[in-house]
């Protein structure tokens, strides 16, 4: 059943990280799909070849966005991401993705995502739904799938929306816990759960009802956006993670 015919519908998408191919495949789609509301949850530079490229794209299509731990990061030149990495290999190819995207990012668009807010409260056929980068409490909070269930439910007793939708690990899942509904919404642009597809996820409603979940992969250019990477002089390991959706 299409989007537009099963009430209303909202596209998120998170994580875009310089990777335009990705963006402009879930953009075409949703377009496809007739799907006009949408938001971005953020991280829309780093790791990728084309940080300028996504703010544009964005920005041209009036897709609203939050902000997210890099772009916190490059818009306030602050050295660091707040990304955490699991080893010292890690951190030297996260320092140089930093580097480059630092330097990339126009003062036009670091400007740009200084205005951006760290959260949303929307509308949903009667349903209240909370937009966040992290988490409500950190914006690089890692609110992964098998994390202690003590934490979501902590979260669900704070929270006043009836969805909480939120990015940063880029591994998509949903699971209600009390009376909130949970959605990880996952990565455009540099996906993690192995499946190297961009992800976004839509999120449909008819007034009364509860709300549905899917989540929607896009093949796009894998091995274009890789190229980019390594014609931008960032690190293969990117390149690579982009092949393998690792």
């Amino acid at each position: 059943m299409d989007a537009e015919t099963s009430g209303e519908s909202l596209a998120l998408f998170s994580d875009v990280h310089g990777n335009r191919h990705a963006l402009e495949a879930v953009l075409d789609e949703l377009d496809s799909r007739g799907i006009t509301r949408m938001h971005c949850l953020g991280d829309l530079v780093g790791y990728g070849a084309d940080p300028n490229g996504v703010i544009d794209v964005l920005r041209s299509r009036g897709v609203p966005s939050l902000l997210g731990n890099y772009d916190q990061g490059v818009a306030w030149a602050t050295g660091d991401c707040g990304c955490f990495y699991a080893d010292a290999e890690a951190e030297r190819v996260g320092a140089a993705s930093y580097a480059f995207t630092e330097a990339a990012v126009s003062p036009e668009n670091k400007e740009f995502l200084r205005g951006l807010p760290r959260e949303e409260h929307l509308q949903l056929a009667g349903k209240t739904v909370h937009l966040v980068h992290g988490s409500p409490r950190r914006i690089n909070e890692y609110l992964l799938k098998d994390r202690d269930e003590r934490t979501y439910q902590r979260l669900a007793e704070a929270e006043s929306d009836d969805v909480l939708a939120f990015g940063h690990t880029h591994d998509p899942w949903y699971r209600v816990y009390g009376k909130v509904l949970f959605v990880n919404v996952g990565s455009v642009g540099r996906p993690k759960d192995g499946d190297p597809r961009a992800t976004y996820v839509v999120l449909r409603s008819t007034r009364g009802d509860a709300v549905g979940v899917e989540i929607g992969r896009v093949l796009y250019d894998v091995e274009a956006a890789a190229q980019a990477v390594l014609a931008a002089g960032l690190p293969a390991e990117l390149a690579d993670a982009l092949r393998s959706g690792r």
